[in-house]
């Protein structure tokens, strides 16, 4: 089927807060830490900049090629497009104290390399569910994103208003213990580019 998603796709990701009000997953900003690129927030548009930053490319995390079918509960790598390299999908650093306060793990941002450190820029992706039930993700899924930083990095979610680092996006993404604890914060419906 057509919207079936394989390796080397680009996407964009929507997130479910607020009735799937919590914007899309983009890159704002440079990141002046060492092996960082750009923080990650969420914006109101897919292509807020017309140069890439909420487009992500799907790369295997475990050797699958190019064009194999993307699976719920597979290992993944999010590649963000911006200007063509805009580091990889990771876990840094740990959530502000608000964040921690509901669960909070670990901040968000873009790396220059894969895997910045051991898991960090990993991420297994698990669909709710999909139209034929053949563990096959497609466009138009609903999915939560958990990280693999030390065995335990958390889902991926929307967690206050978008601030300092982030000004000019919408949200703030991190990770969180919790996979969705509330209000649909860690769910990503999945629309290709």
């Amino acid at each position: 089927m057509a919207n079936e998603l394989t390796y080397g796709d680009q996407i964009h990701l929507q997130n479910g807060y607020n009735g799937w009000q919590g914007g899309y997953l983009d890159t704002i900003n440079n990141h002046t830490s060492a092996g960082l690129k750009h923080h990650v927030a969420t914006a109101d548009s897919p292509t807020r900049d017309t140069t890439g930053t909420g487009t992500w490319e799907i790369v295997s995390a475990s050797g699958k090629a190019a064009g194999q079918p993307v699976l719920s509960g597979d290992l993944i790598h999010l590649r963000n497009l911006y200007a063509g390299d805009g580091g990889y999908l990771d876990a840094v650093n740990h959530a502000t104290s608000v964040q921690k306060s509901v669960g909070g793990k670990y901040g968000v941002a873009t790396a220059q390399s894969k895997d910045r450190t051991p898991g960090s820029g990993r991420w297994r992706i698990f669909a709710q569910n999909s139209t034929s039930g053949d563990q096959n993700v497609r466009a138009g899924d609903v999915v939560h994103l958990w990280n693999t930083y030390d065995d335990n990095g958390g889902f991926l979610e929307t967690n206050q208003n978008a601030g300092g680092d982030t000004q000019g996006g919408k949200l703030d993404v991190c990770t969180n213990a919790y996979f969705n604890r509330g209000s649909n914060v860690a769910d990503w419906k999945i629309s290709k580019a």
